[in-house]
């Protein structure tokens, strides 16, 4: 059995780093070759392209890595019941602090459904897990230093986007404990105590592997439409939205859903749109980690589909006026 697992945990070892090596391989080569094909085809709308998605991939990687290292180790490591004991017993305050809990506690927002959904097993208030599972990716370390590297010389951009994610996270967790109905949420079934099974070293480098091939597919992806938008949509159509503030952050709001790109990255994103307003770009980066498509999908399959579509619509809304007013107050 300890001969198998050690198997297994180095086969899986063996895939990250081919896997990693070979997301860094293919944008280390688009970056290299892609020019020179642009140059070859010769059209500038391709070298454009290729300019504008390597350097957000080639960006982002380092700190998605460092993000997914990071969670896995947690989700491996660390005992759920930390979570409970560290929470007051009052739903109005548990709900605050778990909020603040995704300061410190890294998390992508690929892991936090099912991190939320142990935590509720474990006893854990479902508007305190709500709330860390909104906070966790958004707030976490590694996301506001990637803000910082993102927007270089603009520290109120970090600071709006700490404010307005947690902001957006607390205030979900008191509107799901005040309006929140039970039959809205489909409860995972409550398991006894003792630590979490499948922790680990084997648990870690499953989870590595997991987060790291899921998140990065979705950040070749993000940027490649990320790019893909700068070029292809013409300015006298996006002059129509960001001539107007609200109408430039409802497009970004939408397309942060649409675009599904992890939050370890989507500061590099968020920063290759600059024809759109300080605002626009921070509700960007504050609906993204809270709401997008594939966490709708996790949160169906999860807490089931009554709770998904009120849950993600209100947050989505939440994060939109948050984001407002702190673009607004800092920006």
């Amino acid at each position: 059995m300890v001969a198998d697992g050690i198997r297994l945990g180095l086969r899986g070892l063996v895939y990250t780093v081919l896997g990693g090596a070979a997301l860094v391989a293919i944008v280390t080569v688009g970056s290299v070759l892609g020019p020179l094909l642009a140059l070859d085809l010769y059209t500038p709308p391709v070298a454009a392209w290729w300019t504008v998605f390597t350097a957000i991939a080639v960006q982002g990687v380092p700190f998605l890595l460092l993000g997914t290292v990071v969670s896995a180790a947690i989700g491996a490591f660390v005992p759920e019941r930390v979570f409970t004991r560290l929470l007051p017993r009052r739903t109005a305050l548990a709900v605050p602090v778990a909020g603040a809990a995704g300061v410190v506690l890294p998390g992508c927002e690929c892991a936090s459904v099912p991190v939320a959904s142990s935590l509720m097993r474990r006893g854990v208030v479902p508007a305190a897990a709500l709330a860390f599972l909104l906070s966790a990716p958004a707030i976490n370390p590694v996301v506001l230093v990637a803000t910082s590297i993102a927007f270089p010389g603009q520290p109120e951009m970090v600071l709006g986007r700490l404010i307005a994610s947690l902001a957006t996270a607390v205030v979900m967790g008191w509107l799901w404990a005040r309006f929140g109905r039970e039959e809205w949420l489909r409860p995972p079934k409550r398991s006894g105590g003792g630590p979490a099974p499948g922790g680990g070293p084997r648990a870690f480098v499953s989870g590595l592997q997991h987060d790291f091939l899921h998140a990065g597919g979705f950040l070749v992806l993000g940027a490649a439409a990320a790019a893909t938008f700068n070029i292809v949509v013409p300015r006298s159509l996006l002059e129509v939205f960001t001539g107007s503030v609200w109408l430039s952050v409802l497009l970004l709001a939408v397309l942060a859903v649409v675009l599904c790109v992890c939050s370890e990255a989507d500061a590099f994103v968020a920063a290759s749109l600059s024809g759109f307003s300080p605002t626009a770009r921070l509700a960007f980066m504050v609906v993204g980690p809270m709401v997008d498509l594939k966490l709708i999908a996790l949160q169906t399959g999860t807490f089931g589909r009554a709770f998904a579509l009120r849950f993600s619509s209100a947050t989505w809304l939440v994060a939109v006026v948050s984001s407002v007013l702190v673009g607004w107050w800092l920006l």
